[in-house]
């Protein structure tokens, strides 16, 4: 198995508040909030194929609909990262794209933009989290500005970051993470680190040791150990 495969099973066991407490303890951002989880079940993890979606003419080249190059380019370790900031309201992922998505094996789709066809992935059961839904199609309105390129995540007041095309990303209700490559490895270990810890702790708790004790100085300056 590769470093990448075995880097996105690890990050699976994780849940987003472990990890966001890896990064603030490694000083490090990347922390999205206000992504909700429309479809599927349980969290997802994966390697960015990211889309850049606005106003504008499409690059140069042969006519193609929003998302499927993306699609094409992902595999089962993907999760396909969506900017949509114009301030239109206007799809950046649909139904259509969400089957194409499904059927190739992609692990989910995480839009920082409006979603369309929501009922429709619902019924596949496939993972997409978006900023906010809307029944407005794309057409006419904005085009895919690039596939693989940088693109920019999360509101300005609650936090924003740069995601580039094969950053880690891992998703669930609570919020959504990325994570360079080039960090990946340590913050692993720090957030299994953290996990483990809290194990230890729950078990205390379920052992009948009083909380106020279990979650004492050490529980509050945990991260700085």
């Amino acid at each position: 198995m590769s470093d990448t495969a075995q880097n996105v099973q690890r990050l699976r066991r994780l849940d987003t508040c472990a990890v966001s407490d890896a990064l603030d303890k490694l000083k490090l951002s990347g922390v999205v909030t206000g992504l909700t989880q429309r479809s599927g079940d349980g969290r997802i993890a994966g390697r960015a194929v990211t889309m850049k979606v606005g106003p504008g003419q499409p690059p140069p080249g042969p006519a193609k609909h929003l998302g499927c190059t993306a699609i094409e380019q992902a595999d089962a370790d993907s999760i396909i990262v969506v900017e949509q900031r114009s301030g239109l309201e206007a799809g950046c992922w649909g139904g259509l794209l969400t089957l194409g998505a499904k059927v190739r094996g992609v692990a989910g789709v995480v839009a920082d933009g409006p979603l369309r066809d929501v009922d429709e992935a619902m019924a596949y059961g496939f993972p997409v989290f978006s900023r906010s839904l809307t029944s407005r199609t794309a057409r006419g309105r904005v085009v895919e500005l690039g596939v693989q390129v940088p693109v920019t995540i999360g509101a300005t007041a609650g936090g924003e970051t740069t995601v580039h095309p094969g950053d880690y990303v891992l998703a669930d209700r609570s919020a959504t993470v990325f994570i360079a490559a080039a960090d990946i490895a340590l913050v692993l270990e720090t957030a299994e680190m953290i996990v483990a810890k809290e194990a230890a702790m729950a078990k205390a708790i379920l052992a009948g040791t009083p909380i106020s004790q279990v979650m004492g100085g050490n529980y509050e300056h945990m991260l700085n150990s």
